[in-house]
């Protein structure tokens, strides 16, 4: 059965397991998020679920936003994603769902924002090598070399790696596992590092990989 559910990353820490290892863990606050919308193939042509996450103020809410959630008759949320549940029939909007859902063991999918890095060279953003730095090599040794012949094709071909904006961008950290949940506080941790600074959303799905 796939799951899913929007969270917020609190930060890392660690615990012993019952082996006496020591796992290092990153704990997210996941939920309560709201069923908003149920898109089903008549109307949109696919079926799945609009959940919302986080409480806003109404004044922060644009119009189109609150008649959205005025028509569902539920509280105003500030982060929305679509999920394809299987259990697609039994849910119902306004419906809630909770950490609880997860389990112990179980492998997820976590993606978020990575951490902008700024503009960054070649070399720290592709891992490329810097030349000698030896005589002769001139204040160059941290150039990204040549971009291409100039009489043909007279140009840099697409997705060449060059310098750029390096970091903010969406990131998928696939078969990480469950290692504890607390229902009472709405917390999973999750062994390993996810992407994304302290309070960055994430979304926490069902590995693909290991079902």
């Amino acid at each position: 059965m796939k799951k899913a559910i929007i969270g917020r990353k609190v930060g890392m820490t660690q615990f012993f397991d019952e082996s006496g290892k020591l796992v290092p863990v990153t704990v997210i606050q996941a939920g309560p998020c709201v069923v908003v919308q149920k898109k089903t193939e008549e109307t949109d042509g696919y079926k799945a679920v609009q959940i919302g996450f986080g409480d806003i103020k109404p004044q922060r809410v644009n119009k189109p936003r609150k008649g959205h959630f005025q028509k569902a008759d539920v509280a105003f949320k500030r982060h929305l994603r679509e999920f394809k549940y299987d259990d697609f029939d039994n849910m119902n909007i306004g419906d809630l769902i909770k950490v609880d859902s997860f389990e112990n063991g179980d492998y997820v999918d976590v993606t978020g924002t990575s951490k902008g890095k700024g503009f960054a060279g070649t070399i720290k953003r592709f891992n490329n090598s810097k030349l000698k730095e030896t005589h002769g090599t001139g204040p160059v040794h941290r150039h990204a070399g040549s971009m291409g012949a100039c009489s043909d094709p007279s140009r840099i071909f697409k997705g060449k790696k060059m310098p750029g904006h390096m970091g903010a961008e969406r990131v998928t950290i696939q078969n990480l596992q469950v290692a504890k949940i607390d229902i009472e506080n709405n917390l999973i941790a999750i062994r390993g590092a996810i992407p994304g600074p302290r309070k960055g959303i994430v979304t926490l799905q069902s590995s693909v990989k290991k079902v």
